[in-house]
C-alpha cells in the first residue's frame, strides 16, 4: 500500500508519551499513518487546517482550547471531518456533548489498540456506530433528569469548595435561592447532601474538577 492510500490521522492528546504511544502503534498498521501530533486544542485546528487528516484522534482535556470546542471548530470549518474521541472522560454529559458537537464515536483510553484500529478504519469507511459500553452510557443519560444552566454553575462552585453565603455573593443571587437550587439539585440526582451532588456530577461528566 503506498502512502497516499494509507488512512492519514491526526493525534491530539496533551501528554507527549500518550501521543508516541499511540503514534508507534498505528505505524504497525499497514493501511494507517500518523500526519501530525498536536498537544493543545488550538494546535489541533491549526494542525487540521493544514493536513486534512482523514480521521483526527481527539482527546477532550487538553489545555487551553478544550477537545470539545476544537471539535466544534473543526466541523465548522469542514462538516465531513472524521473524529474519533480518545479519552479518559467516561460521563455521559461528555459522550453527549462530543456528539452532539460532531464526533464520530467514542472511545475510552483503556479500549484496546485493536478496537481503536477497527474503529479508526470504520469512521474512515462512514461507518459510525459506538461502543455497546458507550451506547450503555447514553441510554442511562435518558433515565436521568437534566440540570438547569444555573444548577450546574452552582455545582461548579460547591465544588470550589463555596459556602452557600459565597455562592449567592458569586451569582449575584440570595442564599435563600441557592437553597432552592440545592434542593432541586438533590431531588434531580437522588443525593441527602452536597458531598454527593459532587460525586454524582463527576461521574457523570457534569462537571471536573480542573475546570
Amino acid at each position: 500500500m503506498t502512502s497516499s492510500q494509507r488512512i492519514r490521522i491526526l493525534c491530539v492528546d496533551d501528554h507527549r508519551l500518550v501521543r508516541e504511544g499511540i503514534a508507534s502503534l498505528i505505524a504497525q498498521q499497514p493501511d494507517m499513518t500518523v500526519v501530525a501530533a498536536a498537544a493543545t486544542g488550538e494546535e489541533a485546528v491549526a494542525l487540521f487546517q493544514k493536513h486534512r487528516p482523514d480521521v483526527t484522534l481527539m482527546d477532550l482535556q487538553l489545555p487551553g482550547m478544550s477537545g470539545l470546542e476544537a471539535i466544534r471548530t473543526i466541523r465548522k470549518e469542514a462538516p465531513t471531518a472524521c473524529i474519533v474521541v480518545l479519552t479518559m472522560y467516561e460521563g455521559e454529559e461528555d459522550i453527549f456533548r462530543a456528539l452532539r458537537e460532531g464526533a464520530s464515536t467514542y472511545l475510552l483510553k483503556d479500549s484496546l489498540f485493536d478496537d481503536l484500529a477497527s474503529r479508526i478504519r470504520n469512521v474512515r469507511n462512514g461507518e459510525v456506530a459506538l461502543p455497546p459500553n458507550i451506547e450503555a452510557r447514553l441510554a442511562e443519560r435518558k433515565t436521568h433528569r437534566p440540570l438547569s444552566a444555573r444548577e450546574t454553575e452552582v455545582v461548579g462552585l460547591i465544588a470550589k469548595g463555596l459556602r452557600n453565603k459565597e455562592i449567592a455573593a458569586t451569582l449575584n443571587i440570595s442564599e435563600e435561592t441557592v437553597q432552592v437550587h440545592l434542593r432541586n439539585l438533590f431531588a434531580k440526582l437522588e443525593v441527602n447532601d452536597r458531598t454527593a451532588v459532587l460525586g454524582v456530577a463527576l461521574k457523570r461528566g457534569l462537571i471536573h474538577l480542573n475546570q
